[in-house]
């Protein structure tokens, strides 16, 4: 389904810009623009949580090392 709407170009300050009408609102904070050809396409960026990030990462091959707890004399360390 293609929508379509006349909009018109305007300056903002050294910038042209558009306003984008309320059926083409993004629910984003920001958006990646981009040209192509002579196109310009705009797509949001919706953030992951740090969840999702964490579930993108691999698994580590290699071990952690065992922590000794004579290494770790807690009772002397002067904060």
């Amino acid at each position: 389904m293609h929508t379509e709407r006349h909009v018109r170009l305007f300056r903002n300050g050294r910038n042209q810009a558009v306003r984008i009408p309320r059926e083409f609102e993004f629910d984003a904070d920001e958006v990646v623009m981009r040209r192509e050809e002579n196109r310009i396409v705009i797509e949001p960026i919706h953030r992951q949580g740090l969840l999702a990030t964490l579930a993108t990462l691999s698994a580590l091959e290699e071990t952690m090392p065992d922590v000794d707890g004579d290494l770790l004399p807690l009772d002397e360390i002067d904060l």
